[in-house]
C-alpha cells in the first residue's frame, strides 16, 4: 500500500505547487500590463539619445514624437510625427516587457536604426534606455517621455 500512496502524494505535491506557481503569473503580468500601460502606451516620447557603433545620431530626430499605441498590451501601431507629417509603423513586446520590437518606414531614412529589436536596459520613467537585442553592438537608444 506504501508504494502506491507514496506517488500519488508526490503527484498530488506536484500539481499543487504547479496550480500555485501559475496561479501568480497572472498577476505579475498584470503588473507589468498596467505599468506598461499607464506609463508608455499612448504617451509621446522624443529620443534623448541615439548612439551608432560611437557615432552620436541624436541629432536625427530632432522635432520628431513617438507614440505606441495600444490595439493590446503586447503590440499595437507606432505614430511617428513631424512638423504636421506624420510616419506610421508597429511595435510589438514579449511577455515580460523585456523586448521591444519597432518597425517603421525605411522612408525617411533615419528610421532605420530604429527599426529592430530592442532590448530594455532601464525602465525608469520618464525616460526609457535601450540596446539591441541578442547582441553587444555599441548602439544605445534612450527615449524621454513628454
Amino acid at each position: 500500500m506504501k508504494k502506491i500512496l507514496v506517488p500519488m502524494v508526490f503527484t498530488f505535491s506536484i500539481i499543487s505547487c504547479q496550480k500555485f506557481a501559475t496561479s501568480l503569473v497572472p498577476d505579475q503580468a498584470s503588473a507589468f500590463e498596467k505599468y506598461f500601460e499607464s506609463n508608455v502606451l499612448n504617451q509621446n516620447f522624443i529620443v534623448t539619445l541615439a548612439m551608432n557603433n560611437g557615432t552620436d545620431i541624436t541629432g536625427n530626430y530632432s522635432g520628431y514624437q513617438f507614440m505606441m499605441l495600444k490595439t493590446d498590451y503586447y503590440h499595437g501601431p507606432v505614430r511617428v510625427t513631424k512638423n504636421g507629417t506624420t510616419y506610421s509603423g508597429t511595435w510589438s513586446c514579449n511577455e515580460d516587457y523585456s523586448k521591444l520590437i519597432i518597425t517603421l518606414p525605411s522612408a525617411p531614412p533615419e528610421f532605420i536604426f530604429l527599426t529592430r529589436e530592442w532590448r530594455f536596459t532601464s525602465k525608469i520613467i520618464p525616460e526609457l534606455d535601450f540596446a539591441p537585442w541578442g547582441t553587444t553592438d555599441p548602439v544605445v537608444l534612450h527615449i524621454l517621455r513628454q
